[in-house]
């Protein structure tokens, strides 16, 4: 089974990413991006563990206050739009079955929703 370790991520004064493993002492490295950071402290990792290629490393970013909130409003902001666009997907789907069901052309269905008549198709299929 792999072992999990966490992995502190910051970014120092000269804006190079810092990343540790808190559970294994002096395994920590640099990386100009959070992901070369993040590469290079399994590179550092597996100077100390045998299972450095197969463990599983959660990181753990930390940004000031300011940053942190613009990274959660916009996480927070595009899943409301994932959400929203499901929603209206699904709503799609639902006109088009209840048009063409009640004998809406293709065509006209597809005029009424703003849509291809090829996209109604698609999904009268």
């Amino acid at each position: 089974m792999a072992t999990t370790y966490r992995v502190i991520v910051e970014r120092d004064a000269a804006g190079w990413w810092l990343a540790r493993i808190p559970a294994v002492r002096g395994c920590h490295t640099q990386g100009k991006s959070i992901d070369q950071a993040l590469r290079r402290v399994r590179e550092a990792l597996g100077l100390w563990v045998d299972d450095a290629d197969l463990a599983i490393l959660e990181s753990d970013i930390r940004l000031p206050s300011a940053l942190r909130a613009v990274v959660t409003q916009t996480r927070q902001a595009r899943e409301g739009e994932a959400r929203a666009r499901e929603a209206a997907r699904s709503a799609l789907g639902r006109s088009v079955r209840t048009l063409t069901e009640s004998g809406i052309s293709t065509r006209d269905a597809a005029h009424l929703l703003g849509i291809s008549h090829q996209r109604v198709h698609q999904l009268t299929s």
